[in-house]
């Protein structure tokens, strides 16, 4: 966990765990990634991704509205 300027720790994991916790693959993590909707950071050759700014992702998402009959 990171410190950010709020003084809120970060939820930083590996890439690949992002994609896992996200539910997307690699490919749209880095669409998503360079679209800002989600956040990435280097350290060293590893990339992190900020879990919370996944769950603001999936909160951002349009909600599916039943057909009427």
């Amino acid at each position: 966990m990171v410190e950010n300027d709020e003084n809120k720790r970060r939820r930083l994991v590996e890439f690949k765990d992002g994609c896992r916790y996200g539910k997307f693959g690699k490919t749209k993590a880095y669409e998503l990634i360079a679209h800002e909707r989600i956040r990435a950071y280097k350290m060293g050759g590893k990339t992190l991704i900020d879990l919370d700014s996944v769950d603001e992702y999936h909160a951002s998402l349009p909600r599916v509205e039943a057909r009427a009959s």
